[in-house]
């Protein structure tokens, strides 16, 4: 029998990383790979494995204590080995199973060398820094990958994206799963990569990011140092299901950091669901768990003081079935009701006459044809609110949160609301008052396509200055849409209907169109909403007014 010691492992930059938990005691037989003790940096937690099996001799450190790469963890009482040397340490947490380390010092990071190395795949720049759902995995273990391939499938808030493969190679694990939430530099496939000329040598920041604990699933004997991974790429958002078993916070399995954050933050620790390793609550659980909070219905209607509508078990009636809602109805659900809340709405309605209008639209049927562009009602509505917005400015702003001030906006951006299977998004038309009919025409049929087949950007989703929402096509005589904050207000548009108009002496039937101008009363007033829907009726009903 060998008496060795036990190191640290390389920590790549982080150094002082305190001792929060020892698993193992003196006397304790333990297995390779079992864990002996945790440790939590600034940015994760850790568990650290055992190189190889063995009887726990005498433990060097004590709860508490701080150590760094190559600090002595313990002496383990091992079987002799021929060639074997006297210190031991766990092995970098890049290593492959098949190239045990054994070294004397902690081993450094190597350069990249041109022969088939594992490389994790992280998520890119996707435009946003909240967290985004993972809702398709679309490669396999074994995988054989070219760059460019498509990996995974993500969700945004509105909209669905393909990450693609930066190098080429060999699936060797899926870091991700459906469900979970990543944002960018989360690491999702762990690749055997093919050789790349000049690669260059890996950096401290990225031996940090390695040793981050995979967040999702407990480490267990049969976990790996190389499964250790950013805690961001898979931890669910918790939920506040209730009290964890015990419902005493000093037996909640937490670190000194983290329930510092708790405390800061006023979180019950028994409410959170812990989703690091042996269900220990790491930081990104309490931040998950306040989103959750602030985002939840129960949440905004508590803050003006309404109680939430109490839930029924409504098999007692007769047969029923739970259906999942998407994240985009949820959104959408979410959003309507602070909108709602948040907004004191005033409802301005009008019907104008649009005879002439549709007269001349029809008129441009063979010139449509000869441009491949379908000419509808749509575009000019399009001009005719830019010509508003231009003409009337004070709707063109959005208020600042102190109520101090407003903030004036030089541009003209229209949202315009489309159904889809998924849900209602609203692309965004860019410069209005600066294109022709034609463009905006052109423009509206493809992003209409795009919102429909998900493939609308984060880009093409923002900065709307107003937005236009119609239900032409389905019918009704009229609706009042909830103002999208925070712009200030929104047109509503029903369906056409031929009414009889007294013009000239007697009664002629007219195409009428219902509209409903809402607006938040805290930023405009009533007659300027009666001004924008007397602007409208002005333009539509006489489109020569449009180039005046």
């Amino acid at each position: 029998m060998a008496i060795e010691r036990i190191l640290v492992p390389d920590l790549g930059d982080a150094s002082d990383v305190e001792v929060i938990e020892l698993l193992v005691a003196v006397g304790d037989t333990v297995a390779e790979e079992d864990s002996l003790l945790v440790l939590e940096s600034d940015k994760a937690a850790m568990e650290i494995p055992a190189p190889k099996s063995g009887v726990v001799k005498s433990l060097e450190i004590n709860l508490g204590d701080k150590v760094s790469s190559g600090s002595v963890i313990l002496t383990l009482e091992v079987e002799d080995v021929d060639d074997e040397v006297e210190v031991a340490e766990a092995a970098p947490l890049e290593q492959s199973e098949a190239e045990p380390v054994v070294e004397k010092t902690p081993a450094p990071i190597s350069p990249a060398a041109a022969v088939p190395s594992i490389y994790d795949i992280k998520v890119p720049d996707i435009g946003t820094d909240d967290e985004v759902e993972v809702i398709e995995i679309q490669v396999a273990v074994g995988d054989s990958l070219s760059l460019d391939d498509t990996l995974i499938t993500l969700e945004s808030d509105k909209a669905a994206m393909d990450v693609p493969a930066d190098r080429a190679g060999e699936v060797q694990e899926i870091l991700v799963k459906v469900g979970d939430k990543v944002k960018k530099g989360a690491s999702i496939v762990r690749i055997l990569a093919e050789p790349v000329e000049d690669a260059p040598a890996a950096t401290a920041s990225d031996a940090e990011v390695a040793i981050e604990p995979k967040a999702a699933e407990p480490q267990t004997s049969d976990t790996s140092p190389a499964d250790l991974r950013p805690a961001a790429s898979v931890a669910p958002v918790p939920t506040p299901s209730g009290p964890v078993p015990g419902g005493d916070s000093a037996k909640v399995y937490a670190g000194p950091a983290v329930r510092k954050l708790a405390r800061e933050l006023g979180v019950d620790l028994t409410l959170v669901r812990g989703s690091g390793a042996k269900s220990r609550i790491i930081k990104e659980d309490i931040h998950g768990f306040v989103k959750t909070r602030i985002n939840s219905p129960l949440a905004a209607s508590s803050s003006i003081g309404i109680a939430p509508v109490p839930d029924i078990d409504f098999s007692q009636f007769g047969e029923i079935e739970e259906i999942p809602r998407s994240k985009l109805h949820k959104l959408t659900a979410a959003n309507m009701q602070r909108n709602w809340n948040a907004v004191p709405h005033v409802a301005q309605f009008n019907e104008i006459d649009i005879s002439d209008l549709e007269e001349f639209r029809t008129s441009l049927k063979g010139e449509a044809e000869k441009k491949g562009v379908r000419m509808t009602f749509l575009p000019f509505l399009l001009k005719a609110c830019a010509s508003a917005l231009a003409e009337l400015p004070q709707f063109n702003v959005s208020l600042h949160s102190s109520g101090e001030y407003v903030v004036q906006k030089k541009y003209i951006h229209i949202g315009v609301a489309v159904a889809t299977e998924a849900g209602l998004v609203v692309p965004v038309i860019r410069n209005v008052d600066k294109k022709s009919l034609w463009e905006l025409a052109a423009e509206v049929i493809e992003l209409s396509q795009k919102a429909k087949d998900r493939k609308l950007s984060r880009e093409e989703m923002q900065g709307a200055c107003f937005t236009i929402s119609s239900l032409g096509a389905i019918g009704g005589t009229g609706f009042i849409p909830i103002v999208n904050a925070p712009e200030v207000a929104i047109l509503g548009v029903a369906k056409t209907q031929i009414k009889p108009q007294y013009v000239g002496g007697q009664f002629v039937p007219r195409q009428m169109l219902p509209i409903t101008l809402s607006y938040d009363h805290k930023a405009v007033n009533g007659v300027d909403g009666g001004l924008f829907v007397t602007h409208l009726e002005k333009v539509l009903s006489d489109i020569r007014n449009l180039i005046l």
